[in-house]
């Protein structure tokens, strides 16, 4: 029976949340709650509801919203064996873990090193603030230390962050961490987990590890701990026997406790493995002790002075193999089939795998899993079964001996291609279904790859892979995943297809080197396959995103490489008009970096630099390729936005989102996309369009692929809140943005600098100095850029200024003519910084307001915020009450509460009373009165 656990409201929203499989960070951001606080609520969840991982929690997640109750119910009753004796063992083990930070409970197979571990690693939960991990090792195919690293993500509940890798990930998520983490069945990627758990503990001075493996690690730190099988002591009282005697009594039928001398003399035949004990107590009811004698007697005889095993596995095989020579041929072959499987399965993939009829199948699953052979586990749709790791081992043995090894793969080959095509349509519970199968994918992919009759298929699977792991934003398997396919293709122009989209996934997780580098081998693949215009267009694009991305790039892109890559793009690309518009694209992105990085004086070079771009997009519409477009129009936006012509930038981004919003789910057409909202957000703030910023801004901030990098998401959400005075929504998305930027290692990053400077303003704005100080710290350690000492730092700290009724500070930090400062620094905060110039001269009395005011008039003119600021600002130079109260309306037409606001009080009188309760309202402390 099981007991009712008590979980509050917020952890039913985190279950929930879990049930969807959701990262940590993700769930974090959809309840504005940060990541540790998620890892408290999952720990919570795991003890409370007595399950082992984060995949029992997210099916008991699931089965909670299938039965519509309030709390979680339970997908499986609790375990229905306890677990017996190693008393001693669990005194041990604890005492260890306390003294030393790297234990590894070494034995062999069956000798029960999980159970101990876990049952330790519970007793041991409150000693450690940050929770205690589990993480499954069985599932792990490859020794490569990333890939161990992302098993350890995944139960950690982190996902993949574009531009880091998941070691480095799981490092900087557990670096201040007091925690345990209890790595299990290490012995078959130990050339992996050995240098991870190194790292690991150099790394993150709070963390213990606990591992079990069937031979040590040979880690430095470690300490190894012998689990030896059941104690025999007592001989009737012995634990080997309370182990015999409580699973041989869930049959039904206890064993008459005279038996108990008998039954010890078995166990010690035994040598105390507890899987064997247990395999034999399963039998207790159909064979009773006799039966179980003979039948182990014989098989211990087969094994005898065979050379099969090392010694240390002989006591479990000896117990599988008189386990399974006691099966009905049809079940012995069953078993060996099913052990293909790598995670749970149904009886329509068994049935499928094996190539037999589902009614045949299903019977024989039901009798595995009494003899305790298969584990019965829940899925969505009905019952699922699930082979313990050893017995799938041991029944992949029996298939090679059987000879239908490579039959049986080849069948779950095909099972796995038919699951993936179905995938293909993404619906509710696509997450789950995915997941569910991740493994099996993965294990059928690993043995395909190298099964040359399998070729064919090796490559259809790695493309499903491919668009499979993208949309799971599993993106750095998704590229590996395109590059594996590619190193499959016998055709090279399908090749550099598969490359091409290596590539574009390389750009979404932030790794321009790659991005580079896969351009450049697609295009050697159009090559070979006499594709000299898919060539060029590689190499023109190669060029291109080294000017484009720049900040994506740890080796920027040398001017001479990208002049080579040009020239040679436009010697391939003969009358292709796709050829000649990447080309064109190539030298327009040249054209503006030189006269970017070029002196001042070089504004001559940017009519040309215009017509350029211009060229480049008319050239790209022609194609009919909206990516390629979109591409081109990024250029030209950079374009007008070096000429200052602020508006024409905003226009262009605009076009571009119009061009994007059917976007296909690509890894191109999501990093196009990407990269595009953050322009579009850019520049509506630079033309005053605060309304369409945001709404582009938010768009960013809920894409799926910036889930687990919050610093980056809510980068331009925060700037657009903060200048509209919505101080909740900075105040909120700033805890998701600090805690995200600390997770990845405090990235210095100019681009976060507004989103810094911004939130910190708040923090002034309100009147919280604690607050101003910790982001003013941010600040410092991103560094003063000339953006910030020009562009938005000059904007925010005159905000500011002006709030405090510092009046000539503020007209101090503005004294810089607006022409002596380089436009690409402060495009898009020109109109800002000029209007507010203009009123800091009206509000301190300058003698040249005046003239400031008829300059911004000229500069903002068109824009419908920075206009209203001078308007305002020309007003009060006049003493004009009505003109000056009307900016409040366009202030709230323009979505902007706080200069609405603000305007009430610069007004006075009855007024006043009503700003300040306005900016009481948005959470902001009063302004100070000023004095004209």
């Amino acid at each position: 029976m099981v007991a009712t656990v008590e979980i509050s409201a917020r952890e039913a929203e985190v279950l929930a949340l879990v049930g969807e499989h959701l990262s940590n960070a993700e769930i974090g951001a959809k309840l504005f709650i940060s990541v540790r606080t998620v890892e408290s609520h999952v720990s919570s969840l795991l003890r409370k509801l007595e399950v082992p991982d984060r995949r029992a929690l997210a099916q008991r997640a699931s089965a909670s919203v299938r039965d519509d109750r309030p709390h979680p119910a339970p997908v499986l009753p609790r375990p229905l064996t306890s677990f017996i004796g190693r008393g001693r063992e669990r005194a041990e083990l604890t005492e260890m873990i306390g003294e030393y930070r790297q234990v590894t409970a070494v034995g062999p197979g069956g000798v029960g090193k999980t159970r101990l571990a876990l049952a330790v690693a519970a007793e041991m939960a409150a000693a450690y603030t940050d929770g205690v991990w589990f993480v499954d090792l069985v599932p792990v195919t490859s020794a490569d230390t990333g890939v161990i690293a992302g098993t350890v993500a995944l139960a950690l509940g982190l996902g993949e962050q574009p531009g880091r890798g998941m070691d480095e990930s799981v490092l900087t998520a557990l670096a201040d961490r007091h925690a345990l983490l209890v790595l299990d069945n290490c012995e078959h990627v130990r050339d992996g987990v050995a240098p991870f758990i190194e790292r690991l503990l150099a790394t993150c001075p709070r963390l213990t590890v606990l591992a079990t493996s069937r031979a040590r690690l040979m880690v430095p730190f470690e300490r190894v701990y012998t689990v030896a099988p059941m104690s025999l002591a007592g001989d009737g009282d012995s634990d080997a026997v309370q182990l015999f005697m409580d699973r041989a009594a869930a049959g039904g039928w206890p064993p008459n406790h005279a038996l108990r001398d008998q039954v010890a003399a078995f166990c010690e035949r035994l040598d105390g493995v507890a899987l064997a004990i247990e395999l034999a107590a399963a039998r207790w009811t159909t064979l009773g002790l006799d039966g179980l004698e003979a039948g182990l007697s014989d098989q211990l005889r087969m094994l005898a002075g065979g050379p099969r095993a090392e010694d240390r596995h002989r006591s479990v095989r000896a117990a599988l193999d008189w386990s399974h020579a006691l099966l009905e041929p049809d079940d012995r072959v069953l078993l060996r089939r099913v052990s293909v499987f790598m995670g749970a399965f149904t009886v329509e993939a068994a049935a499928q795998v094996a190539a037999s009829e589902k009614a045949v199948v299903a019977d024989g699953l039901a009798r595995l899993a009494e003899q305790s052979l298969l584990a019965v586990t829940a899925f969505p749709s009905g019952t699922g079964y699930r082979a313990l790791e050893t017995i799938r081992q041991y029944g992949t043995e029996q298939l090679t001996q059987a000879g239908e090894l490579a039959g049986t793969r080849a069948g779950h080959l095909r099972w796995c291609l038919a699951e993936a095509a179905e995938l293909t349509v993404v619906k509710a519970d696509w997450r789950a279904r995915f997941d569910a199968v991740a493994d099996d994918f993965r294990a059928a992919m690993a043995w395909a790859g190298d099964q040359p009759e399998h070729r064919a298929d090796a490559l259809r699977f790695a493309q499903h892979l491919g668009r499979l792991c993208f949309t799971r934003n599993l993106i750095g398997e998704s590229q590996m995943r395109y590059e594996q396919a590619a190193a499959l293709a016998d055709d090279p122009s399908a090749a550099a297809s598969m490359l091409r989209h290596a590539a574009a996934a390389a750009g979404c997780q932030m790794r321009g080197d790659d991005m580079h580098r896969l351009h450049r081998a697609a295009a050697e693949a159009a090559l070979r396959s006499g594709d000299s215009a898919g060539a060029a267009r590689e190499l023109a694009t190669a060029a291109a995103n080294g000017y484009r991305f720049a900040s994506k790039f740890v080796r920027p892109l040398a001017p001479e490489e990208a002049i080579t890559l040009i020239t040679e793009a436009r010697q391939l690309a003969g009358a292709d008009p796709a050829a000649k518009a990447a080309v064109a694209l190539a030298e327009a992105g040249r054209a503006l970096t030189d006269a970017l990085t070029g002196p001042q004086s070089s504004d001559d070079l940017v009519p040309e630099t215009i017509a350029r771009a211009e060229r480049a997009v008319e050239l790209a519409r022609r194609t009919g390729d909206p990516l390629a477009e979109s591409a081109a129009l990024d250029t030209l936006a950079g374009a007008h936005s070096m000429a200052g012509d602020t508006f024409a930038a905003a226009a262009v981004a605009r076009s571009r989102m119009v061009l994007l919003k059917s976007a296909p789910h690509t890894p191109a057409g999501t990093h196009e996309l990407i990269d595009a909202l953050g322009e579009a957000a850019e520049a509506g703030l630079g033309a005053g369009d605060l309304l369409g910023a945001r709404r582009w801004a938010q768009q960013l901030a809920d894409h799926p692929l910036l889930a687990e990098v919050g610093h980056r998401a809510t980068s331009w959400l925060l700037v657009t809140d903060t200048l509209a005075g919505n101080v909740e929504g900075v105040r909120t998305n700033s805890i998701r943005f600090l805690e995200s930027w600390h997770r990845v290692g405090d990235p210095v990053k100019s681009v976060l600098g507004p989103a810094v400077a911004g939130v910190a303003m708040i923090h002034d704005l309100r009147g919280d100095d604690d607050a101003r100080a910790e982001w003013d710290a941010v600040t410092s350690q991103l560094g003063t850029s000339p953006a910030h000492t020009h562009g938005y730092g000059a904007v925010f700290d005159a905000l500011a200024l002006l709030h405090r009724g510092q009046v000539n500070e503020a007209l101090e930090r503005t004294a810089s003519e607006p022409g002596e400062v380089w436009r690409w620094v402060t495009w898009i905060w020109l109109h800002w910084y000029v209007a507010l110039r203009a009123e800091a001269a009206v509000l301190a009395g300058a003698p040249d307001a005046a003239d400031r005011l008829a300059e911004a008039r000229t500069v903002v003119a068109g824009n419908p915020l920075a206009g209203a600021i001078v308007e305002r600002a020309a007003a009060l130079h006049a003493g004009d009450l009505e003109r000056l109260l009307a900016t409040a309306a366009a202030f709230d037409a323009a979505g902007c509460r706080y200069q609405s606001a603000r305007t009430r009080v610069l007004a006075g009188g009855e007024h006043a009373a009503r700003g300040a309760a306005a900016l009481a309202e948005l959470g902001l402390a009063p302004m100070a009165p000023i004095t004209l």
